[in-house]
């Protein structure tokens, strides 16, 4: 698996969890040039905290060339 950069998301409050999918999703529709090549997902908590992180790994597309000058 190659990739070029990596997008976290993660949320410890339970309304934050419930939106979490929301977010990961308008994210996706607003990078539709990024070539998605994992993700994985990550639930830890201890006796307070319940967390859940999605982590997107992907392709950007390359810059383009800088002008000439």
């Amino acid at each position: 698996m190659s990739f070029n950069s990596v997008k976290v998301f993660s949320a410890t409050t339970a309304t934050d969890r419930e939106s979490l999918g929301e977010r990961v999703s308008q994210w996706l529709r607003d990078h539709r040039a990024f070539e998605v090549v994992d993700r994985v997902v990550t639930q830890s908590s201890d006796d307070a905290y319940h967390c859940i992180t999605i982590t997107i790994f992907y392709n950007a597309p390359a810059p383009p060339p800088a002008p000439a000058r």
